[in-house]
């Protein structure tokens, strides 16, 4: 779960033991400033991010939560295997049954190509729970 700004800014804080009233001091704005943006009433202004990051001995992207998600890439190849393993599985069945309508297809090569998309199958099926 992505936390919010507010959420952020007080657990920082608190990793770093700091009162409210010590970051309101170190930011120089007033504890309540602080106490509202840690409640997500208000948000620091846009040129003290820096700053506020800076005393976190963090970057602006990570204090706003750009950083990519790094299992995002991992997630999304994990889809395209398997998309890609049930699109050669369809194109096997495709392929037999036209090819048995053509009568150009060998019983050999048919268990083949079965064997071939049933694997693939199989492998996707194995894939999605890991």
């Amino acid at each position: 779960m992505k936390k919010t700004l507010g959420m952020m800014i007080a657990e920082l804080r608190k990793e770093h033991g700091m009162t409210q009233i010590q970051l309101a001091e170190k930011m120089g704005v007033t504890d309540k400033a602080v106490s509202k943006w840690e409640r997500d009433l208000s948000c620091p202004d846009i040129n003290a991010l820096p700053h506020l990051a800076a005393l976190f001995n963090i970057s602006v992207d990570e204090l706003m939560q750009l950083k990519k998600d790094a299992s995002a890439p991992r997630k999304r190849r994990k889809e395209l295997i398997d998309l890609i393993l049930k699109a050669v599985a369809l194109a096997m069945g495709i392929a037999v049954v036209v090819l048995s309508v053509l009568n150009k297809l060998a019983a050999e090569s048919g268990i083949v190509l079965l064997g071939i998309g049933m694997t693939c199958i199989g492998i996707s099926s194995f894939h999605k729970n890991e």
